[in-house]
């Protein structure tokens, strides 16, 4: 790729991006203080502030409390009924829809199952209805709706908006659904990956807030990753960087269909951890609320299942879900020596209830193994958006893309 030169519209976009990136970080900051932190002119600072309050994006909020004896400084914030972002996140077993606000607050989420077996045609239908739903539940106007953000498992094409099968889709090879998603709801498509689209989630109004350099553990049906470095999504030459499920942790592990062995999504995801837990269960391993419940029908014995009886003590299911932890920490310990983050963010449905056992097991890992471990240690968190990070993630791709400053943006054709 060629390197590209700016000119100064380009900068100009960059610098209000830039300028509303700090208000939207601050609990209420002052246009003094945005050029202080930024290195702008407090004549430029001021002339991108009246432009943002005149587009009512942003507005002002009292005072400062803090004065240095002049004249208090006037509090800027992040008008949050200015506008409204959808999220769709598109699960090989589940579809979530949101919309949320500017400051990525959820107004309505809503799930139902994807349609099994069905083809793309008929899914991208079924996902139009959907957004229609929590639009209307809202009571959000698409005049409001800045566009709608797909977060969807990958590979993907992102250039061409395609996802390209998909391990866990049937009928997905190369389908163009943000064409179609777009076409079927009239409204604007940012796609990627869902793993990426959670970073994003906290990069927004998560975790990762605010911090320089992240990286993000997505766990839902299969492992994903997303990466934040010097405050820019990371997402590789192909745009899909971060597939820290395909990492190998257990070399003499179980083969992935990937192609390599001893993959974490292999060890980790909620169909290995059923399969782990019935085996030992079969094998005689019990003495819990399990072993019970699996002589009576071994089907009641899910991942859900599973995860509230580690969470409640039960032997079993808190041996295999330690095990997994160990393996996340593994990578996590990896992911620091290869990119030296600042932060590691877990979270996905798929450690639900025991986040704590995961968080623990990685913060123990992150204090003792890395080699950086001497300068700094790196901080680990359970993500705040819970269950909801990737459908919050989908949205905020919407708002990252139209108002964070992007160094691609500024240097792009």
């Amino acid at each position: 790729m060629r390197q590209a030169g700016t000119n100064l519209p380009k900068v100009g976009r960059y610098n209000q991006a830039v300028v509303l990136d700090q208000i939207q970080l601050a609990d209420g900051i002052s246009r003094v203080e945005i050029a202080q932190l930024t290195g702008l002119t407090p004549q430029t600072v001021s002339g991108i502030v009246r432009r943002l309050l005149d587009e009512g994006i942003v507005r002002e909020d009292g005072a400062s409390r803090i004065s240095s004896g002049g004249k208090p400084r006037t509090l800027l914030r992040l008008n949050a009924d200015a506008g409204n972002a959808v999220g769709l996140h598109f699960d090989p077993v589940e579809l979530t829809c949101t919309v949320v606000d500017l400051l990525g607050r959820p107004l309505v989420v809503k799930r139902q199952p994807t349609p099994l077996g069905a083809e793309p045609s008929q899914v991208v239908k079924t996902m139009a209805e959907l957004v229609a739903d929590v639009l209307a539940e809202a009571g959000v106007p698409r005049g409001k709706v800045l566009g709608l953000g797909l977060a969807t498992p990958g590979p993907i094409d992102q250039k061409r908006g395609m996802v390209v099968a998909p391990p866990q889709l049937a009928h997905w090879t190369r389908v163009p659904v943000q064409r179609m998603l777009s076409e079927a709801t009239d409204l604007p498509v940012t796609l990627d990956n869902d793993a990426t689209a959670a970073a994003v989630g906290e990069r927004w109004s998560g975790a990762g807030k605010g911090v320089a350099n992240f990286a993000y553990l997505f766990f839902g049906t299969g492992v994903g990753g997303g990466l934040v470095l010097n405050h820019q999504v990371y997402r590789g030459g192909s745009f899909n960087a971060g597939e820290f499920g395909h990492s190998s942790v257990l070399p003499d592990g179980p083969e992935c269909y990937c192609g390599n062995r001893g993959c974490l999504e292999r060890l980790v995801n909620p169909s290995a951890i059923v399969a782990e837990v019935h085996r030992r269960l079969a094998s005689g391993a019990g003495g819990g609320v399990l072993s019970e419940a699996f002589e009576q029908d071994p089907v009641s014995v899910d991942h859900r299942s599973i995860l509230l009886a580690a969470a409640a003590g039960d032997p079993v299911a808190a041996a295999v879900i330690g095990e997994a932890a160990e393996h996340v920490a593994s990578l996590a310990v990896s992911i620091v020596n290869f990119i030296d983050v600042d932060l590691i963010v877990l979270g996905g449905h798929g450690i639900q209830h025991v986040e704590s056992w995961f968080v623990d097991a990685v913060a123990s890992a992150l204090a003792t193994r890395p080699l950086s471990r001497a300068i700094r240690v790196v901080q680990v968190e359970a993500s705040p958006l819970g269950t909801d990070a990737a459908v919050v993630g989908g949205a905020a791709l919407v708002l990252h893309a139209t108002y964070s400053p992007q160094l691609s943006a500024l240097l792009a054709d």
